[in-house]
């Protein structure tokens, strides 16, 4: 008999931009999909991550303080979320945010990484980039685009947007849905004249930054890109 194919659509809310900076996970969000279809087994937990929220990420959650005081910890929930994730394809948008704030929690308890509990991660930005280059691929942009009403949401909640994100991975992932063809603009020659002009450079100094830099530069992007809902402009190429 064949496998069903089990896949969780995720999504966190956290208290911060940057795990690295000790920010915590608020509240999870899954829902399961067995062989592209809802199966209604959804996972939905808050956690009081002992720590108040960045007045930027209030704004975006609205979860305070007070209302996750009497919420289990991430150690009393972690069992059970093991258990519900094990072995599947979880598929997050901007995978590299919540990565690094699972992989954070579940090292903080002693277990390891997240990724090792699950199959594989797949991130729906990255195909989104893939289907549509050049467009806005935030998750209220592919809502509009699939035409998945996102009316009802004010606030960002990790089940809602998880519930949302289905939609969109199994509009974006059924095959081509219409004959458009996002095609690139072509570009007018530029025809004013261009003078080069030789510049010494002997006295400018240039320093790489280093891998953890790169890293946390990353992370720091990543989380903004997680913020906005959409790539931020240090991401554009510069015009």
């Amino acid at each position: 008999m064949e496998k069903n194919l089990r896949q969780i659509v995720l999504d966190t809310e956290t208290t911060g931009l940057s795990a690295r900076d000790g920010n915590r996970i608020i509240e999870i969000g899954c829902v399961e999909l067995i062989n592209r279809k809802l199966s209604g087994n959804n996972y939905h937990q808050y956690i009081n991550p002992e720590r108040d929220s960045e007045e930027g990420a209030l704004a975006v959650h609205g979860l305070t303080t007070e209302f996750l005081s009497d919420k289990p910890k991430f150690s009393d929930v972690v069992k059970q979320f093991c258990e519900y994730i094990k072995g599947a394809e979880i598929v997050i948008h901007n995978a590299p945010f919540d990565i690094s704030f699972l992989n954070a929690e579940f090292a903080r308890v002693g277990l390891g990484l997240f990724t090792d509990y699950v199959e594989i991660v797949t991130d729906t930005l990255v195909q989104a980039k893939e289907l549509h280059p050049g467009k806005r691929n935030s998750l209220d942009a592919l809502c509009d685009r699939y035409e998945i009403s996102n009316s009802h949401r004010k606030l960002h909640g990790a089940l809602l947007d998880a519930e949302l994100l289905a939609d969109v991975f199994l509009a974006m992932s059924r095959g081509q849905n219409s004959f458009e063809i996002d095609l690139p603009v072509e570009e007018k020659p530029v025809i004013e004249e261009v003078v080069l002009v030789d510049i010494p450079i002997d006295e400018v100094i240039l320093k790489m930054a280093s891998s953890d830099e790169l890293i946390e530069h990353e992370t720091l992007l990543s989380g903004l890109d997680k913020q906005l809902k959409q790539s931020c402009v240090w991401r554009s190429p510069p015009v």
